[in-house]
């Protein structure tokens, strides 16, 4: 059922048939005994409980959030898991606890252990690749939100084993669905029986950003927010909001693949001249329009303060006529606004902004390239406006299509979504130019192959694609990328290798509690100081 969850309790669950699919039901059952089996070598107990949280592919809309336009993303089958035990306090004054926490892949993962002062203040050093700094941010996030509720409370201990089949560096947010499950798992353990979406989702924004990761909210938002099945439509403005869109039943029913083209940029490296140089000339596109119309922009959640989005909003205000007009036309006056105000398809230099802004060139770079390094002599400002605008008239008509399907759905809405797909990756290639030749040519080969269609997806220069197919197709796609594409880059890929770079998976569901055991120990045997507002609430 569509509409917005944010206000309800993550699920809390006892059947694993209510997290998964049943055609991936045997796998994780098979996970979850593993997972137990390891929680009970490493601890000489059973967990009491599992929390979980998925991993997320943005279906479309790439490339717009930061200029605060809606996206569709969906949470995937590949999730974090982390089993938890409970420590509790000896006493009321005992000075600290002690948080254990353990990987199932300890060789890649190092076991690490930390104390948790009287005052829950876990120290975090953001300078350090320590893969435990991901649970500490949900630890400090959930204790955080605690003790605000309860200036008294006292965390308790815990002992933690995690697995996560979220490819790490994939761009399918493995630390976004390892922050929210880590937030849950504390929060759970310290007796918060049920858990809002939308608290936990504002936490766990905050608490990634102590790790050094400044998050606008998708990611957290489709990991939590979920639901098996569906898609989660994901607006900015006038604030974050969220809620889920069902996908139709189809038949074939509707899959999607996520393939990683092993291709990575050097962030320090290419960043400047790449991702950030976009979040500029989005920001400098809104700009020069709004100071060639005598309009001022008001300050938005955008990045750099200002947005596309903002332009929108103010310039709509300034007509009437234009502000009852539906969304798409809307945004077609954008489109008409930007080809005929930014008109150089040459680029514009530092000079020629600074001089339709009033502003000399020093102060334009300090008010728009200090936040973020940039590097880059012309700034392409007509063809980021006209793929932000066009990328969220495809939103548009990609939800329209799933809340209103064609009667014939069987037969024309797949190849419609995989138009809208196809046409996006177009706009991403050659306008907004964030795709590269390794994911253009995966993006052929899976078309060849029988896919609806499919575009690169998250930052882009690489990384991931995301592809509409038939179930029936599936595995050819797979196989036309195993002999085409993998196997032609490096002839000796493993098989572990090729099993972690596509990932299928239909829309599955966000953030869950999963309980196997109740507390050990009866209420009477422990401290009722400990117990009276926390631990009979687990269960």
């Amino acid at each position: 059922m569509g509409g917005s969850t944010m206000n309800d309790p993550v699920p809390v669950v006892t059947n694993i048939q209510d997290i998964y699919p049943q055609d991936g039901l045997s796998v994780q059952q098979h996970r979850f005994e593993h997972l137990k089996n390891g929680f009970s070598e490493l601890y000489g107990k059973g967990p009491q409980f599992v929390a979980r949280s998925p991993g997320r592919v943005n279906l479309i809309g790439e490339h717009i959030d930061y200029s605060l336009y809606e996206v569709l993303p969906m949470a995937i089958a590949a999730d974090v898991l982390i089993a938890v035990s409970v420590v509790p306090r000896a006493t009321k004054s005992e000075a600290e606890v002690k948080v254990k926490v353990a990987n199932l892949n300890p060789q890649k993962f190092n076991t690490g252990e930390f104390l948790v002062p009287h005052d829950g203040n876990v120290e975090i050093d953001a300078s350090t690749l320590q893969w435990t700094n991901y649970f500490k941010a949900g630890f400090r996030g959930a204790v955080g939100l605690l003790r605000r509720e309860d200036p008294k409370f006292l965390a308790c201990g815990m002992e933690v084993l995690v697995d996560g089949t979220v490819p790490a560096g994939g761009g399918l947010s493995s630390s976004a669905a390892f922050v929210c499950a880590s937030a849950l798992a504390v929060l759970r353990a310290n007796g918060l029986k049920e858990v809002p979406k939308k608290e936990l989702v504002e936490l766990a924004i905050v608490s990634e950003r102590s790790v050094g990761v400044n998050s606008g909210g998708m990611d957290q938002s489709a990991s939590v927010f979920s639901i098996r099945g569906d898609a989660v439509s994901i607006s900015f403005s006038p604030e974050l909001y969220a809620e889920a869109l069902p996908f139709p039943k189809t038949d074939p029913p509707i899959t999607f693949m996520i393939a990683q083209s092993f291709v990575a940029a050097d962030k320090h490296v290419a960043a400047p001249e790449n991702y950030n140089l976009r979040v500029v000339e989005c920001t400098l596109a809104a700009e020069v329009m709004a100071a060639k119309l005598g309009l001022k922009l008001k300050s938005d959640s955008g990045p750099l303060g200002s947005s596309l989005r903002g332009f929108q909003t103010v310039y709509l205000e300034s007509h009437e006529g234009d502000q009852k007009s539906g969304p798409e036309q809307q945004l077609q006056t954008m489109l008409s606004l930007t080809n005929k105000l930014l008109d150089n398809e040459d680029g514009y230099t530092r000079e020629d902004i600074a001089s339709v802004l009033s502003l000399s060139v020093p102060t334009l770079e300090e008010k728009f390239m200090t936040k973020f390094p940039v590097r880059g002599e012309r700034f392409y400002l007509q063809q980021r406006a006209r793929h932000v605008f066009t990328e969220a008239l495809r939103v548009l008509a990609f939800k329209k299509l799933l809340q209103s399907p064609p009667p014939d759905l069987n037969i024309s809405l797949l190849p419609k979504l995989g138009k809208i797909l196809n046409e996006s990756h177009a706009s991403s290639r050659d306008v907004y130019v964030h795709s590269c030749p390794e994911i253009d040519q995966m993006c052929e080969i899976a078309n060849e192959a029988g896919a609806y269609g499919g575009r690169v997806t998250g930052a882009g220069w690489g990384g991931c694609s995301v592809y509409l197919v038939p179930k029936e197709k599936v595995e050819a796609v797979r196989h036309a990328w195993e002999e085409k594409y993998y196997r032609k880059r490096d002839p000796k890929i493993t098989k572990e290798k090729l099993a972690e770079a596509i990932v299928v998976s239909e829309p599955g569901h966000g953030s869950m509690v999963y309980v196997l055991l109740r507390l050990p120990c009866p209420v009477s045997e422990i401290d009722h100081f400990y117990w009276d507002r926390r631990y009979a609430n687990i269960t």
